[in-house]
């Protein structure tokens, strides 16, 4: 054989082993992949993984996407390969019982037919088609469940919202969450308006609004969630104690300053005039107490925009919002355990504990080491930060805000069951009698070991306090916690870890410090001068009031004053004009820094990769010289 020839057939054959072996490693490699990224974007999650492999029934993905359309706008190409890309990772781990499939709709096809009819929503872009970019679901029994829009908004609870659907295909009856409330916005069964909290927790769960006047709790009732419960009867109370005692699930926010009843900014919606709920007939003899006052702390405050005196507006940090960062946190427990970013309270209470036999209690979220106790009604109210740090006076911490209440509880009512009070009217007391009709017996000890959250805060669930509102985008980890604590009271504990990935999209930190820092700055600056203009108009009315007394004033202001006064003018303008030049000096360090941090990325992402070829094939070469040698 030649060499020619030889060449020629071991080349094609190295050819076809290549072929050949891509062919049989691709589909055992499909989705391995090394994930560097800070928070694992690309890493299903052990909840994902753990409701993946547990699927009872085979599972259809139908992933639109209008790949035309979408191709014009890099946010969301970029975002639908992200989709594509998890996709083929849940196909990976589910196997045969998840099929995925991408359609693209054409205008007026057959397959817009079939994204319309499930409720996918067509994006108005300005050109001819509609953008279609959703997710449709089917189970075996052709239930249906909808994304209607993948919003790159919401990139970081992706995975839980696809891993959500499929739990719910999987399975269609959702945990009831019974909810007593005496917030607007916590009212109503979410599904169309509310709190975001409970509009994300109509998603998953049953609604099952409770109302105020309630005789029973419904027994198909999975977790009771109870914020800032109205004015309860003592029968009402005995209620919810044998609930506890057979069910043992429940997620209890109370108050002793509540600014969402107080109503006092808009961004509280105003409920009952009420400003505390503690539950504490049940409460107290479980062993939870809540504050009278509501806590402050200045170490962790959360900044907020405010007026001042002088009618401006300014961003002062106000420590009874109290913004508690990933460190003052349960690593344990796997409600906190999994949260990135802080929880803010607004006016909260804390927790002293004096627990029954057989009882524990662990904290989840404390204060820091230095709170203070603040008077409730004042801090319902309208206290800005300046009344609150003079009020401030340091306790010893840290306070409990956030708990979980196990063990096997007993009765806050030991000498048995409570009459119900019935009204007069006896049509309506012979509906209570029938509403309120138990023949079960009174329980002394739960039927299990209890599983009660406390929280000692219920305006946490106010949108203000976690949502941009300019944006929509989320700052803090609130409805998270909510929803993770509803998960996993509810036997959804999958789920709780899916709800706090990291975006893909990573600020640019560095660049917001240096912003946030020459602000700080600047503002400092501009109050100083600001004063300093006052000051000199002032002056100047009071020169000019002086000479129109006079009988005349021709406008001609350095004419009419003394040498003295004429010296203190100009040193008025001059400093003026001193400060200007230093605020125009502050936003050009400020772009400068800015130019040159950019020029340092720019330089290293264009030429780091060539230099640092260029190094190695030049110690490469070294290295060949000297063993040539």
């Amino acid at each position: 054989m030649t060499g020619r020839r030889y060449l020629f057939l071991a080349s094609a054959l190295s050819f076809l082993i290549f072929v050949l072996g891509n062919l049989l490693v691709q589909p055992r490699m499909d989705g391995a992949r090394w994930d560097f990224t800070e928070g694992g974007l690309y890493t299903v999650a052990d909840g994902t993984k753990k409701s993946l492999r547990s699927l009872a029934e085979p599972v259809e993905l139908t992933f639109v996407y209008t790949r035309r359309v979408g191709q014009d706008y890099p946010a969301i190409r970029a975002y639908a390969s992200r989709v594509r890309e998890l996709l083929q990772a849940y196909k990976g781990v589910a196997g045969s019982n998840l099929q995925i499939r991408e359609i693209d709709p054409a205008p007026f096809s057959r397959e817009e037919d079939e994204v319309i009819d499930a409720g996918i929503t067509a994006i108005e872009t300005g050109g001819t088609d509609p953008l279609y970019f959703g997710l449709i679901g089917r189970n075996r029994v052709d239930d249906v469940r909808v994304i209607p829009f993948l919003s790159p908004d919401s990139e970081s609870t992706l995975e839980y919202d696809l891993t959500r659907l499929i739990v719910r295909l999987d399975r269609p009856d959702p945990p009831v969450v019974t909810v007593l409330t005496s917030m607007r916005g916590m009212q109503g069964d979410g599904r169309d308006e509310g709190y975001f909290i409970l509009r994300e927790a109509a998603k998953s769960f049953r609604i099952q609004p409770l109302p105020a006047d309630f005789v029973a709790i419904p027994d198909n009732t999975d977790v009771l969630f109870i914020a800032h419960p109205p004015e309860l009867t003592d029968y009402q109370l005995y209620q919810i104690d044998q609930y506890i005692l057979r069910q043992g699930r429940a997620l209890i926010m109370i108050d002793p300053a509540s600014k969402a009843s107080a109503g006092d900014g808009s961004i509280f919606d105003v409920g009952e005039k009420f400003i505390r709920s503690d539950l504490a007939r049940i409460a107290e003899p479980y062993g939870v107490i809540l504050s009278d006052k509501a806590v402050a702390d200045v170490a962790h405050a959360l900044t907020v925009t405010v007026e001042t005196e002088d009618g401006r507006m300014a961003e002062m940090e106000q420590p009874l919002f109290i913004s508690t960062p990933r460190d003052l946190m349960s690593n344990l427990d796997v409600i906190t355990s999994d949260l990135s970013r802080t929880l803010n309270f607004g006016a909260s209470g804390a927790f002293s504990i004096e627990l029954q036999d057989g009882m524990e209690f662990t904290p989840m979220v404390v204060t820091g080491d230095n709170p203070a106790l603040i008077d409730a009604d004042r801090a319902a109210n309208n206290m800005s930060p300046g009344d609150v740090r003079r009020a401030y006076k340091t306790m010893p911490g840290p306070y409990i805000l956030v708990g979980r209440l196990t063990g096997e509880l007993k009765t806050a009512y030991p000498a048995g069951k409570v009459a119900l009070e019935l009204p007069d009217d006896p049509v309506l007391a012979e509906l209570a009698l029938a509403a309120a009709e138990d023949d079960r017996p009174h329980r002394t000890v739960s039927k299990s070991p209890v599983d009660i959250i406390w929280v000692a805060d219920a305006d946490m669930l106010d949108d203000g306090f976690f949502i941009n509102m300019s944006s929509n985008t989320l700052f803090a980890d609130n409805a998270a916690f909510v929803l993770n604590a509803l998960d996993n009271l509810g036997g959804g504990a999958e789920l709780v870890t899916l709800r706090s990935r990291a975006p893909s999209l990573r600020p640019m930190t560095r660049v917001n410090d240096m912003r946030n820092d020459a602000q700080r700055k600047f503002q400092a600056e501009e109050a100083r001068l600001t004063e300093q203009l006052a000051m000199a108009q002032s002056r100047m009315d009071e020169l000019r009031q002086r000479d129109e007394t006079g009988g005349f004033f021709d406008g001609d202001l350095e004419a009419d004053l003394s040498p003295e006064e004429r010296a203190e003018l100009a040193a008025v303008r001059e400093e003026i004009t001193m400060i200007r030049e230093r605020l125009r000096g502050i936003e050009r360090d400020f772009r400068r820094d800015i130019d040159r941090l950019e020029a340092w990325l720019k330089f290293f992402n264009i030429w780091g990769g060539p230099i640092l070829v260029a190094l190695m094939g030049l110690i490469v070469w070294r290295r060949q010289n000297r063993g040539a040698a």
